[in-house]
Formats: C-alpha cells, structure tokens, sequence
C-alpha cells in the first residue's frame, strides 16, 4: 500500500483482496465480454450471459405486483428507517410463504430480510468469516459466493457435482474435504448454474452429511418455483431436524424484478444449534451493520406474495419450459457443444466445450471473447461459475431471440471446426 508522487508518500492504494475477489463474479466476466463487442456490428446483442428476463415482454411481471408496491408507496406508512431483520408484516408474509408445502410453519421471528440474495450472501458470509473457519462450494456455483467469502477471507474448498449423475454432490468428496474448521456447506438447490432439482433422497444424504461433519447446510432456493421437469421441488427445510439449515431465497427470479432488490435469510434450527452457538446473534449484529431492503418494497411483500396471480406464475414456466426444450434441442446440433443434463429448472444449462474439434480456440475464455466480437453473442465461460472449458447458456430471453442466438451460436462453432462443413 502506499504511492510515491512528487516526493510524497500517500497512504492509500489498490486493495488486492477486493481485486481478486471482484475478479471471481459475474459481472467481472460480462464487462469483460462487452469489451470484446464489435460496435460496428448492427446486429442486436444477444444475452445469454445472465438471468435477467425482466427486460423481455414474456416476461415482465404481473400488474398486481406493481399495485402492490404503488399502494404501499402512496400510504405513506413506509417512508420510514426499517426495523433490524425487517418489518414485522413482512416477515410474517415471508414465513407464510416459505412454509407452503412444508409440514410445519416457518416462524417469522426466524426470518431476516435482505436487500436481495446478493445481499445475504454479503451478510452470511461475513457472519461465517471467522479466523481459520473454511466453507464448501460447489463447482460449478453461483460465483457470488466465491467473491463473498474470499472478500471476507473465509477458506474456500470446492467439491464437485457430477455431470455424469445429473449434477449430484459428490458426498465422498465433501467428506474428505470437511474439517474441525469447515463452517458449512452450500447447496444451491434448483441449481444455477446446472438446471437440475435434487430429488428428496439425494437432499437427505446432504443433510445426513452435513450432520455427520458438524456443519451447517446453506441452502439457496432462489430458483424454487421455477421448475418445469419431472423431478418435485423438495425444500432443505424438510431437514432442519437432522441439521440447522440456513435457506436463501428472493422474488426476483419468480417475480422477474431481480431491481426490486428483496431477499431473505431463515434460520431453520429446531435443536437451537446456531442460537446455542451464538451465530444467530452474530447474524443480526451483522444485520445491525448493515443495509435494509427498501421499506416500501416491504410493505407490498405481504399483496405481493399474497395476490400475484397464478397465471402469471404458470405463462412465465410455460415460456421458460419450451426455451429449455429449444435451447436442448439445438446444442445437439452444435458440433463442439454437448448438454450433459437436459435442463428442468432455473434459468441455465451448463455445456461442455469440446476443445479438441476448433481451431485457433484455446480455452472457454477465448471461445467466449471471440463469439461476442464475431456474432454480438454474449455466453459466459464455464470459469467464471468455476469449470473451465464449459461455458453457461441463458435460456431466459424472448423464444425468438434464443433461436437467434443459437443460431449465431451454430455458425460459430462451424467456423472455428477443423472440419468446416462444405458449402
């Protein structure tokens, strides 16, 4: 730290912490790829790079969502500092919600509402960051966490899902690498970036695991009521009893108003566990810290997740479920992609690059680079979700404009084959 300029020294510098850990996110990756653009291009960018379907008419959100937060707005009655963990009707409303499906109600006094998901991810990690203390991420992964925990300078030990069992956590691997250390376990659960939903077996062996190892089980249900496979959405909570669970969640995905910025923390721990330990309180000094959802966003919670309509829910997985359907139908025509795992959930499908059948490409990155300057065409490199040489495909867009894009996509891949197709 410190820069020498005209005989002074200033004490002040470039931190390499933030640099390394800004380095790990998504959107490091995406400023990355827009720079490789060709601006002389007149063709319309194409982004398949992250899920963020709400600028897209299929996908906006339902009116009632919209009134629910011009009311609150117009009351007046939300103008105000809000309390630590959130307003009471709004936690409430969240309990409310989490607890469908579940068999036992969810207390409101165990919800923490966040400034969206990134933002208890922010406040969990910090919470964690004890001195020594590592955490287990899976790979591939939503990379905010990786940027999170190595900002907060939280050990981060990574174990794989397997594409070869339809994206399971390789339990054997979590085993070996846990220690007296290891503070928890994420499981992202219906996955990003894989499309998968873990089925109620395979969640029981991670809990029963994470038992055995003394470890907490984050579980990120962001994506919970976007599925459309066969494969039932079973939630982490179901296994409180066998392990303290810390469920993440938001509205942004179900909703489409990931600028909404309204998340949540619950603190599933029927034994006492995280409070006997002092985590739940460490949790709301952190909170006490930190920022607030927007008041008036919490006062809509309650109509929000109350009065949006069912049809809404259901055209949006409509949409969704074909664009995966189209999306898997037309990799297979790619010849250097392959899908291992067609996609039932979420808004993403990870795809293998085959290196070994391009000329000129040397890894996923460049794949990547080049496809943006070339076809306008904006994919994410599998490294940036932490698996190198596969890449990450949205299929959250306007049906034609995916078709556009894997198009695009095709055309590439034929260029760059050793063996080009004849004319």
């Amino acid at each position: 730290m410190g820069e020498t300029r005209g005989g002074k020294r200033w004490n002040f510098g470039a931190n390499e912490v933030v640099e390394l850990s800004c380095s790990q996110n998504v959107r490091y990756f995406l400023n990355l790829l827009a720079d490789n653009l060709d601006r002389s291009d007149s063709r319309p960018i194409i982004p398949l790079g992250h899920g963020d379907p709400s600028p897209f008419p299929s996908y906006r959100t339902d009116p009632s969502a919209v009134e629910a937060v011009c009311d609150a707005l117009r009351s007046a009655q939300f103008n105000h500092y809000s309390t630590t963990s959130g307003l009471p009707i709004a936690r409430k409303a969240v309990a409310e919600y989490l607890s469908r499906g579940l068999t036992y109600q969810i207390c409101p006094n165990d919800v923490h509402l966040t400034a969206g998901c990134h933002h208890a991810i922010d406040v969990l990690m910090s919470t964690l960051a004890v001195p020594g203390a590592n955490i287990l991420l899976p790979r591939p992964s939503y990379p905010m966490y990786d940027s999170r925990a190595a900002f907060s300078q939280l050990e981060i030990r990574r174990y794989d899902l397997l594409p070869e069992n339809g994206w399971e956590v390789d339990l054997d691997a979590v085993e070996a690498l846990a220690d007296d250390k290891t503070a928890a376990i994420l499981v992202i659960n219906p996955c990003n970036p894989c499309g998968n939903v873990f089925s109620r077996q395979h969640l029981q062996k991670i809990a029963e695991t994470a038992s055995k190892l003394g470890v907490l089980v984050i579980a990120d249900e962001v994506y919970k009521d976007i599925t459309f496979g066969e494969t039932p959405f079973v939630s982490m909570a179901e296994f409180a009893e066998i392990v303290p669970v810390m469920l993440l969640g938001s509205i942004s995905k179900r909703w489409c108003v990931p600028g909404w910025r309204f998340g949540w923390m619950a603190t599933l721990d029927p034994h006492n566990i995280m409070k006997d330990s002092g985590l739940v309180h460490s949790l709301a000094n952190v909170l006490n810290m930190s920022t607030d959802p927007t008041t008036f966003i919490q006062g809509a919670i309650p109509d929000i997740l109350e009065k949006t309509k069912e049809e809404f829910f259901s055209s949006v997985l409509e949409t969704l479920r074909e664009c995966s359907e189209s999306c898997y139908e037309e990799i297979k025509k790619i010849p250097c992609i392959t899908c291992p795992y067609k996609p039932e959930a979420s808004m993403f499908t990870m795809v293998k690059l085959e290196l070994s059948v391009l000329e000129d490409i040397k890894d996923d990155l460049e794949f990547c680079c080049k496809l943006a300057k070339e076809e306008s065409l904006i994919i994410l490199p599998g490294r940036s979700v932490g698996l190198k040489n596969w890449l990450r495909i949205t299929f959250a867009v306007e049906p034609e404009l995916l078709k556009d894009g894997l198009s695009r996509l095709n055309k590439f891949a034929q260029r760059h084959s050793k063996k080009k197709q004849q004319p």
